[in-house]
């Protein structure tokens, strides 16, 4: 997270922190650790697996994660892309390009 954008880099974590504030804390007003450390994993088996997400094509990410289809950026795609320097980046130290025109 270092370098230009990364203010960018906090809104995925902040929008699911306030997915669960207002879906689960603030309803359920819990008074103890033990209430949140409980409530908050049943929110997170049900964020993850019976909650579709719009921006899953409304899949659940457990859907999408077991089937490694749908969704945002794919990490094995871009990486095989890496590996055949396809992306226009820079290739890593121990990736060594042959063909040099």
């Amino acid at each position: 997270m270092d370098g230009r954008g990364r203010c960018m880099d906090n809104i995925f974590v902040e929008r699911l922190w306030r997915s669960i504030k207002y879906e689960d804390i603030y309803l359920k007003g819990y008074a103890t650790m033990p209430e949140l450390y409980l409530g908050l994993t049943e929110y997170f088996a049900h964020y993850n697996g019976n909650r579709p997400h719009q921006a899953l094509s409304d899949q659940t990410p457990e859907t999408v994660y077991c089937t490694g289809k749908g969704g945002g950026a794919r990490i094995a795609d871009g990486y095989d892309e890496l590996k055949q320097g396809t992306t226009g980046q820079h290739q890593p130290a121990a990736v060594k390009q042959t063909d040099v025109t």
